[in-house]
């Protein structure tokens, strides 16, 4: 049984990545269609409302404590040959969050430096290793320095390792984003990886985008350039950012402005600001990605906003189901 204690209320289930180990094969936090399927039917099908639907009652104060959502970030490809025809199957109308600069041709290196970390080491402790060697920086006082917030971030993400903590870390507060991308960069040079020959399986074309808006799946923002730490961009930076992707979007779909009403949170990243300015862009739904309260946005309750709706990682779902 899915609901119990701990999240028995409305909510949104999180997914990224699927693996088919054909064209998109297995790596971190990847499922398999056959496990998605199984996972639709732990949660109970009819425990999952349309994106349209949840959308409604949450606006109307209807939403019973056992409703949930299927959401998916980042507009990455392998949604679109391994969920997609499942959701079909169950007629489920879910929510897709997209970041827009793939479509000017500029995606954002987070997915790609993902893909070339799952692909190309024996494995992530092999990656970490090679990282930190090309890095030549003692990160011994940084992590030490850092050791509440490691363990703070493990109790809001159980399912990354402390490994998995200490680089993204190092990623998103040590280097600047510049000197992160150019020591992934030497990295692929040394193993000879043209990250070129593998973008066609990464991201979605805009006939991907075209194809779920007629299948009446629910379209909405995760900023255009996705920032791992959006909230330490200023107010104007930020604005942008949004303003950017819902142009973007409806350029696409050929839309009015009226027609996109949802976002997530790219990395969980937002404060004060961001939530002004999706009410200004007339968002009237968004999702955080974790399952509790942060104390340090000023969280008071469980879905404590209409932009901060809690969603439960696929991973936590796959570790109930085989437990």
């Amino acid at each position: 049984m899915y609901f119990n204690k701990k999240n028995k209320f409305f909510h949104g289930i999180m997914f990224h990545h699927f693996h088919d180990n054909k064209i998109h094969k297995k790596g971190q936090g990847s499922i398999s269609g056959e496990d998605f399927y199984k996972m639709i039917k732990f949660i109970g099908r009819k425990n999952i409302l349309d994106a349209n639907v949840f959308h409604e009652k949450y606006k109307n104060k209807k939403l019973k404590d056992n409703e949930v959502c299927l959401t998916f970030d980042d507009a990455i490809k392998c949604q679109i040959d391994i969920a997609v025809p499942i959701l079909e199957e169950f007629n489920i109308k879910s929510f897709f969050f997209i970041y827009t600069s793939i479509f000017d041709g500029n995606p954002d290196k987070l997915e790609i430096f993902r893909y070339f970390r799952m692909n190309f080491f024996n494995n992530l402790d092999d990656f970490y290793k090679n990282f930190y060697i090309i890095l030549e920086k003692d990160l011994s006082k940084f992590f030490e320095k850092n050791k509440k917030k490691i363990n703070a971030t493990k109790i809001k993400f159980p399912f990354y390792s402390n490994e998995d903590i200490k680089f993204r870390l190092v990623r998103d507060f040590f280097l600047t984003k510049d000197e992160y991308e150019k020591n992934m960069f030497l990295m692929m040079k040394e193993k000879k990886v043209d990250y070129n020959s593998f973008l066609n399986k990464l991201f979605f074309e805009k006939k991907d985008l075209l194809s779920l808006n007629s299948l009446g799946h629910t379209i909405g923002l995760h900023s255009h350039s996705h920032p791992t730490v959006l909230e330490n961009l200023d107010y104007n930076d930020q604005k942008k950012e949004y303003i950017k992707c819902l142009n973007s979007i409806l350029r696409i779909l050929k839309k009015p402005k009226q027609h996109i009403k949802s976002m997530s949170h790219p990395c969980g990243s937002y404060n004060r600001f961001t939530l002004e300015i999706l009410k200004e862009l007339g968002i009237e739904i968004g999702f955080k990605q974790i399952m509790n309260i942060e104390r340090e946005k000023g969280m008071k309750k469980i879905n404590n906003s209409s932009l901060e709706i809690a969603r439960q990682d696929h991973s936590g779902i796959f570790k109930m189901m085989y437990k």
